[in-house]
């Protein structure tokens, strides 16, 4: 008998924090090769929802599977060697080289007292070329652009070699050009069979890179699905209490246009 083993198996979870629910019964699943953008108004537990499922929040029920074993029995460097995750914002501390930076990555694999071996290093550099980068090797990570250094910290987690890469609103702080670029690189990334989950406040990003997306609000997702299925009008009135128009381009691509709600402001 053959069993189906999801790369990344998310059943029925559910989360509170001081006795305040923050979700509640979410389920979804992930294989290889496959990108999911979750989105959702402010405030309605996707950056809670992201650190439980890279195991920095213990979930009060339900299960997270990766490649068939809950992520609870398994320790950080083990998580580490399947997950990548890049939080909203990182500020970087102290002016380490770029490369030193993306060989941070290799932790996992290496025991408190072990060096970096030429191995770790090839592999970091291959990580900065994968991301057209490699020029920036000798560079100081602090004197590096918002943009550039969001691609070093990819970088540095693509280093880990996980299988599943997470990130909290990955675009949320690069201008437009950037975003897309990023958007692109993520594409490439799922194409070459790396797993993505992330989070956005753009729905435009769902049909740009996602092949999956799921809409939260409320504490639970609303609707799961494709985005052509997912990503409708009458889903994001429900999500963000706005109309929206969807707009098919010439490519086929759909644009997400947000109408005016004509509300007046008490100031």
């Amino acid at each position: 008998m053959v069993v189906d083993t999801k790369l990344f198996d998310v059943r029925n979870i559910s989360f509170s924090y001081e006795n305040e629910e923050i979700f509640s019964d979410i389920s979804f699943s992930i294989d290889k090769g496959d990108v999911l953008c979750i989105l959702g108004p402010n405030g309605t537990g996707k950056t809670t929802l992201i650190k439980c499922l890279n195991g920095l929040h213990d979930i009060d029920s339900g299960e997270i599977l990766i490649k068939g074993k809950n992520i609870k029995k398994l320790s950080f460097k083990e998580i580490s060697k399947h997950i990548g995750y890049i939080p909203q914002s990182h500020v970087p501390s102290f002016p380490f080289k770029v490369l030193d930076v993306v060989v941070m990555g290799r932790a996992p694999y290496l025991n408190l007292t072990d060096s970096p071996k030429k191995k770790d290093i090839d592999i970091a550099i291959n990580s900065l070329k994968t991301l057209g980068i490699g020029h920036l090797k000798d560079k100081e990570y602090t004197n590096l652009s918002g943009g550039e250094r969001q691609l070093v910290f990819l970088a540095r987690i693509l280093c880990q070699q996980p299988d599943i890469l997470i990130l909290d609103e990955p675009t949320s702080h690069l201008d437009f050009g950037n975003q897309i670029k990023l958007l692109e690189i993520i594409d490439n990334l799922s194409k070459a069979g790396l797993s993505i989950i992330m989070s956005s406040h753009f729905p435009d990003h769902a049909f740009l890179s996602s092949n999956k997306v799921a809409i939260m609000k409320n504490k639970m997702f609303i609707d799961f699905g494709s985005p052509d299925d997912v990503v409708t009008e009458d889903n994001l009135r429900e999500a963000y209490s706005i109309d929206v128009k969807l707009i098919e381009l010439d490519n086929k691509r759909k644009v997400c246009v947000p109408l005016k709600t004509n509300l007046e402001l008490d100031l």
